[in-house]
């Protein structure tokens, strides 16, 4: 049974993940509404200050996200000490908090070499793509581990990637960090390049003249059929062959359709503001459930064949 400090360990790291959820979509807030030069290209200081005096509307939204990072730091550092405190060397718990930090570390880092390199607001440059292609993949990795954190708190084995089960899962997981790099790119064309709407955005997908972020975007939807099609048959397979795991299985396919359906509304939307923000939620709970349900049957002990 989990002691009474493990358990409230587990609700805090719950918390920690939630609020690193909503820094996420305060960030594409802040991307979405061209706010990411709020602040000039200073970074940590806000236009040169520690505060910043009569600001305007896109420093408030960009100094909030910063204000916000900060806080997650302060979170995560009592998540690390805590969890050193509350249970033995060598526990995963362990390991995830202090993965968590790290990759807390070089988010505030990548995040302030966008600032400094000007990769924010209306740049247009192929490098951007990079920067925040790489920023990506470092937030989704920061997730995971404040979500293995927290599942582990709660008494669940430690991860042993092998076999099948081992494969499947890098498969799965790699496609959805492949598929929210083309999601990205094609909310950055929706961003500098928006559309009054879908037929305008989706003549312009085909435009030779057109930047290349905006004919990048025609990817996205592809992608997202094809990681819908096989994340489907990794949950639906998993709990045929795992029945222990069914509960994650079926939120995971849940999931995905409700992230298919956000996707085609944005898409015919021509992706409003308020839209690509409940795209983005969903795909962190897309991402957080196919995390869970992979350490779920990992950790599930070998069945070895009896003997006859």
């Amino acid at each position: 049974m989990n002691p009474p400090n493990n358990r409230a360990f587990a609700r805090f790291a719950w918390l920690v993940l939630a609020w690193n959820i909503a820094v996420v979509l305060w960030g594409a807030y802040v991307r979405a509404t061209g706010a990411g030069a709020g602040c000039g290209n200073h970074w940590p200081l806000c236009n040169g200050e520690v505060l910043p005096q009569s600001p305007g509307a896109k420093t408030v939204i960009e100094f909030t996200h910063r204000a916000m990072t900060g806080v997650d730091g302060v979170l995560v550092v009592w998540l690390i000490v805590w969890a050193f405190r509350a249970f033995p060397k060598g526990s995963a718990v362990r390991l995830g908090a202090t993965l968590s930090g790290v990759f807390l570390i070089s988010e505030a880092l990548i995040g302030a070499a966008l600032v400094k390199l000007e990769h924010v607001a209306q740049n247009p440059s192929s490098a951007r793509g990079w920067s925040l292609s790489t920023h990506l993949i470092n937030t989704l990795t920061l997730i995971a581990c404040l979500a293995l954190t927290a599942w582990w708190a709660g008494g669940r084995p430690p991860v042993r990637v092998r076999g099948r089960d081992g494969a499947l899962a890098i498969v799965t997981l790699g496609l959805v960090v492949l598929l929210g790099i083309s999601g990205v790119i094609a909310a950055l064309g929706d961003t500098l390049f928006p559309s009054r709407s879908f037929l305008e955005g989706w003549a312009r997908d085909f435009d030779a003249s057109a930047n290349i972020f905006v004919r990048l975007r025609i990817w996205h939807p592809a992608i997202a059929a094809i990681a819908s099609v096989w994340t489907l048959y990794y949950a639906i397979s998993s709990a045929t062959r795992h029945p222990d795991v069914r509960g994650l299985a079926f939120f995971a396919s849940g999931a995905v359709l409700m992230q298919v359906l956000a996707g085609v509304t944005n898409l015919l939307l021509a992706a409003p503001i308020w839209m690509q923000m409940v795209h983005l939620l969903l795909a962190d709970t897309l991402w957080i459930s196919l995390v869970l349900l992979a350490a779920a049957i990992l950790a599930a002990p070998c069945v070895l064949p009896s003997r006859r």
